[in-house]
C-alpha cells in the first residue's frame, strides 16, 4: 500500500516521539513491502515562531491533500503563562479538526499486567480493563461563541450541539461496541444542561439501529468517579466535546502512565492519529519522554487502512518492550531507556520479530537492539 503521511512534530517533546514513530512505520513497510512517504510541515509555538500563526496555510494544505497525519504535541510554557496572548498554539490545533472535519476523537485505554502496580489505582480495581472513549470533537462549548464584557467583570463561553453533529459520531461509537462487548455508555449531563437532552434523545434514537448494544447512561460527574472505582465496567463510552477531554485524560492513570495513551481523530475525508499526552516542554530534548502512545497512535493508523495485522504487530512489539523492562524512566525508574533507544527497540522487534531477546550491551551502544 502507498500512503502519503503529513508529519506535524510540533512543539516541546513532539518532534522526540515523532521521530520514534516513523522509525516504527518505515520497519513496518519494508516488512511489508508498502511505500510510505513522510512529509513535514510546522505547528503550533513552533510555527508562531516562524510564520506568526500557530495552523500555517501550507500545513492545512498539505494534510488535506495527504492521505493520514501524524501529530506530535502542541504547547509552551511561554504562551500558557501569559493570559493575554491572542494568538496560541493551541488554536492551531483547534482550527486543525476544524479545517479536516476531524468530528471524532478515539482513546483506547487498556491494560497491560506487568504494569498494574505502576497505577496509583488499585491493582484489583484496573486488572482487565479495556475500553475506549468516543469523544465528539468539533462542536460544543470549546468552538461555540465566547464574548467577555468590556469592564472585563463577566465573560461567557456558549455550548451548542445539532442532531446531525451527535449522530455522526454516535454511529461510530456504537460500530465500535458491535465489535467489542456491545455495551455504550452515554457520558452526560442531562439533568442541568439542555444541549446534553439532546444528546441523550438523540443518541436514543440511533440506538434503534444497534439493537445488539446495550445503551446506558451515566452523569459525567458519576462517570468521573466510576473511571477510578471500577474501570473494567466500561466498553465504549461515548461524550461530548469538553467532557471527553476531561474523562479520557483521567483515564489515562489507569495504565500507569499518559505516555502510554494513543488517539485518533476522524472525519468522512481525513484521519489523525497523535498521543493524548501534552508536549512536556521540561523534558525537550533530555530523551526521557515516552513514545509509546505516538506509536500506539501510528498502530491505529495502519488500523484506519485495514492494515490490521501490521497494527497488530506494532501493539506486540510495544507488549514484548514493556515484559523486557525496555521503557523510559517513567515506567522503568532504575534502569530506564532513552526515547530514541525504545524506538530502535521496537523497530528491531517489527523487523524480525521472532528476535525477542535484549541484548544491553549493544542497546546501550546504540546498535542491534536485539539479538
Amino acid at each position: 500500500m502507498k500512503l502519503h503521511i503529513a508529519v506535524l512534530p510540533g512543539d516541546g517533546i513532539g518532534p522526540e516521539i515523532t521521530q520514534q514513530s516513523i522509525k516504527v512505520l518505515k520497519a513496518v513497510a519494508d516488512r511489508f513491502d508498502h511505500d510510505f512517504y513522510f512529509e513535514n510541515a510546522v505547528v503550533g509555538a513552533a510555527a508562531i515562531d516562524s510564520v506568526g500563526d500557530p495552523l500555517p496555510e501550507a500545513t492545512l494544505d498539505l494534510c488535506k491533500k495527504s492521505d493520514a497525519v501524524l501529530f506530535g504535541a502542541i504547547g509552551h510554557p511561554k504562551f500558557d503563562n501569559n493570559p493575554d496572548a491572542k494568538v496560541r498554539p493551541e488554536q492551531g490545533l483547534l482550527r486543525l479538526r476544524k479545517g479536516l472535519g476531524l468530528f471524532a476523537n478515539i482513546r483506547p485505554v487498556n491494560t497491560y499486567e506487568k504494569l498494574l502496580d505502576q497505577s496509583p489505582l488499585k491493582r484489583e480495581r484496573i486488572a482487565g480493563a479495556d475500553l475506549v472513549i468516543y469523544r465528539e470533537l468539533t462542536g460544543g462549548i470549546y468552538f461555540g461563541e465566547k464574548s467577555t464584557a468590556e469592564d472585563g467583570k463577566s465573560a461567557t463561553d456558549t455550548c451548542t450541539y445539532s442532531v446531525e453533529e451527535i449522530e455522526r459520531v454516535a454511529h461510530l461509537a456504537f460500530k465500535a461496541a458491535q465489535q467489542r462487548r456491545k455495551k455504550l455508555t452515554l457520558v452526560d449531563k442531562a439533568n442541568v444542561l439542555e444541549t446534553s437532552r439532546l444528546w441523550r434523545k438523540t443518541v436514543k434514537e440511533v440506538a434503534q439501529a444497534y439493537k445488539d448494544v446495550e445503551l446506558d447512561f451515566l452523569f459525567v460527574d458519576n462517570a468521573a468517579m466510576q473511571m477510578i472505582l471500577n474501570p473494567t465496567q466500561f466498553d465504549v463510552i461515548l461524550t461530548e466535546n469538553m467532557f471527553g477531554d476531561i474523562i479520557s485524560d483521567e483515564a489515562s492513570v489507569i495504565g500507569g502512565s499518559i505516555g502510554l495513551l494513543a488517539s485518533a481523530s476522524v472525519g468522512e475525508v481525513s484521519a489523525m492519529f497523535e498521543p493524548i499526552h501534552g508536549s512536556y516542554p521540561q523534558a525537550t530534548g533530555k530523551g526521557i519522554a515516552n513514545p509509546v502512545a505516538s506509536i500506539l497512535s501510528a498502530a491505529m493508523l495502519l488500523d484506519h487502512f485495514s492494515l490490521n495485522k501490521e497494527a497488530d504487530i506494532v501493539r506486540r512489539a510495544v507488549e514484548i518492550s514493556i515484559q523486557m523492562n525496555v521503557c523510559t524512566q517513567d515506567l522503568n525508574k532504575d534502569n530506564h531507556y532513552s526515547t530514541s533507544k525504545v524506538g530502535d527497540f521496537l523497530e528491531g522487534v517489527i523487523s524480525d520479530p521472532d528476535n525477542s531477546k535484549i541484548n544491553n550491551e549493544n542497546l546501550n551502544f546504540g546498535q542491534m537492539t536485539i539479538i
